[in-house]
């Protein structure tokens, strides 16, 4: 799986992908972090972002799109920066048609560094250390970045297969081997004839002598 996180964000905007599987080495593909000047204009902030995000979505190809959920803030000016910058990338991917994930802070921590209060110091070593780096990412967007894309394919994965597993168990009755469909009609056991009950494989069994019909 490969996916890309992103640390949305207005000034700076953190993109990291990693290929990986749950369970198996992960992989860093590529880091940056996009900076638009707080000097020009919100619009063309914006689409400064967009410009970077699709180009990546592109070049990389991931198979999913990992974006931090924006929670409430005493700054209410940089709650309304990270949010559209959030809301550029959910747009980019959906484009796509690419699944995308909204991971909260300390749900990246928890997964990363195994607590959900881990400092941010804490998790640029994790993510050093599982992505197998000289040094972590500079700035501390592109390790919250990558540390978003690690998260996804850990929670992702076996999101995944737990759903693929509820699916089959919720898979119609015409999926089902008609053998098996036709058994259990019956009551019978999976791989026996419909008549198959009493151990008698469904032949007529001759009564002794003298019993009654």
């Amino acid at each position: 799986m490969r996916v890309l996180g992103v640390d949305p964000g207005l000034t700076r905007c953190g993109l990291g992908v990693v290929d990986g599987v749950v369970g198996g080495h992960l992989d860093l593909v590529d880091v940056r972090v996009v900076r638009t000047s707080p000097d020009a204009e919100v619009g063309d902030r914006l689409v400064r972002l967009e410009h970077a995000i699709e180009e990546w979505l592109d070049l990389l190809r991931p198979d999913a799109v990992a974006v931090e959920r924006v929670f409430s803030q005493h700054n209410v000016r940089t709650v309304m920066g990270t949010a559209q910058a959030s809301a550029v990338a959910i747009t980019c991917a959906a484009r796509r048609g690419l699944p995308v994930a909204l991971h909260t802070p300390s749900e990246v921590k928890a997964a990363v560094t195994g607590s959900g209060r881990a400092e941010k110091a804490q998790v640029a070593a994790m993510v050093t250390r599982v992505l197998r780096l000289a040094s972590p990412p500079r700035p501390v967007d592109a390790t919250d970045a990558l540390a978003l894309a690690i998260c996804h394919v850990w929670r992702g994965g076996a999101a995944a297969r737990l759903a693929a597993a509820a699916a089959a168990a919720r898979a119609p009755a015409s999926r089902i081997p008609r053998a098996a469909r036709t058994a259990r009609a019956s009551g019978a056991a999976p791989g026996t004839s419909p008549g198959a009950s009493g151990g008698t494989g469904g032949r007529r069994v001759p009564r002794a002598a003298g019993q009654p019909r």
